[in-house]
């Protein structure tokens, strides 16, 4: 029998459950492990004379516990020595093996990187979800958000991301770059992603968005004009018109029948900021955390690949037949 920690024993001990320790407990059960273990898998390193690797599935926990709680690879480390929910859900002991430095855990994430599956990580998760019923592509709303980025020069190169740049948001300055997504309309869940510097008009991404099996596309007034991008024609697009051209509108029936048919729009448009809500506020994803637009990319994909199991997660937990409160 292997001899518990002062920690560990005290950890165990304790009654009330809380809030990281049962999103953990869901996230466990919906994530489909198998699924994302094939992927990784041929690309991981093998046993050999060496080191022995630590275990595929280990350092994909702690690769998805980095994206939800934003940590670096030192502060991933150092939380997996502090904090006993984080070590529990990894599968690590302090009395058990040991625990991968930040190196380990660098180099996992470079990994996943090198090999590009960031993108296969999303389509995994998409067709699990497609498998339990819950991925409609009949209709679809897009848009884009700002993440932001540093724009001080207070650094050793003494420059900015080059492949960050800025724009003007109203009357405010942004700089850092942006992410363009693609959602069902029906649930809210995200199917396609880009990224661009911020710069990039919103409609010039519309041709790698859509998919083409959509009949409806919703899209803000920032997308006057995408249907002629689109790689299939045929879908009908809602777009909002510029909220100038309905204020310079006469006052009368005509008018009042523009605004209705403006907040109908905006009321289907609205799901596409349930994903952007997410990985904003659920998982912190306020400001780029790597230099580079692929590095980025790849964990912006990520997210919002974690994002659709995290609003699905108490459909997948109902048991089959049983009704959701």
């Amino acid at each position: 029998m292997t001899q518990m920690t002062f920690s560990d024993a005290e950890y165990a001990g304790k009654r009330k459950q809380t809030r990281r320790e049962i999103f953990l407990a869901e996230m466990d059960q919906v994530v489909p492990w198998d699924a994302l273990l094939a992927v990784i898998e041929p690309v991981h390193p093998k046993a050999g004379k060496g080191r022995r690797p630590y275990a595929i599935k280990m350092m994909l926990r702690i690769h998805l516990l980095q994206n939800w709680f934003g940590y670096s690879d030192p502060a991933m480390e150092e939380a997996l020595y502090e904090v006993a929910p984080l070590r529990r859900f990894a599968g690590l002991s302090l009395t058990r093996g040991s625990v991968p430095d930040e190196t380990t855990i660098l180099n996992f994430r470079r990994l996943l990187e090198i090999h590009d599956l960031a993108p296969r990580v999303l389509a995994t998760i998409n067709a699990y979800l497609t498998d339990k019923g819950l991925l409609l592509r009949q209709g679809a709303t897009v848009d884009a958000t700002i993440i932001h980025a540093p724009s001080s020069t207070k650094n050793k190169a003494k420059t900015r991301d080059p492949e960050t740049s800025r724009t003007r948001k109203g009357q405010q300055w942004y700089f850092g770059m942006k992410a363009h997504i693609d959602v069902d309309v029906e649930l809210g869940l995200v199917h396609t992603v880009t990224t661009t510097a911020e710069n990039v008009a919103d409609a010039v991404e519309v041709a790698d968005l859509v998919h083409g099996k959509e009949k409806t596309v919703y899209a803000d007034a920032g997308y006057i004009g995408a249907a002629k991008r689109a790689p299939k024609r045929g879908q009908k697009w809602h777009i909002a018109a510029k909220r100038g051209s309905i204020k310079t509108m006469a006052e009368g029936e005509v008018k009042d029948a523009a605004i209705h048919v403006e907040y109908l729009k905006a009321a289907v448009r609205s799901k596409v900021e349930h994903p952007f809500r997410v990985i904003k506020r659920q998982f912190g994803y306020l400001k780029v955390r790597f230099e580079g637009l692929a590095k980025n990319t790849a964990q912006t994909l990520t997210l919002f690949a974690l994002s659709n199991l995290w609003m699905m997660r108490r459909t997948l937990l109902t048991p089959v037949g049983e009704v959701r409160p």
